[in-house]
């Protein structure tokens, strides 16, 4: 697994604890997975990604942001299933 696998792969599992702690109605937990995602993101080097990959990176933080948490729960984990699905593939290549 590259680096940007494990990146991408580390991102999906906090989406996934941003969703089931929204979802759950657990607020301070799922805020705290939201700001550990947007360090993540931020931290993700983009150039050599997929372009879908690179929209979407840049779309978490208006997801995040959204103030319906239950369709924050439903983005995040949407998220948390195309990025984990880019991670477990050979498409990314650093």
């Amino acid at each position: 697994m590259t680096p940007s696998q494990r990146k991408l792969a580390a991102l999906s599992m906090d989406l996934k604890r941003v969703a089931l702690s929204y979802h759950t109605n657990s607020m301070q937990t799922g805020l705290r997975f939201a700001e550990e995602s947007m360090k993540k993101v931020k931290r993700i080097e983009r150039r050599d990604l997929p372009d879908y990959i690179q929209k979407l990176l840049e779309r978490v933080e208006t997801v995040l942001g959204q103030e319906d948490k239950q369709k924050v729960a439903e983005d995040a984990l949407m998220y948390s299933t195309i990025l984990q699905n880019a991670a477990l593939t050979n498409t990314i290549n650093q």
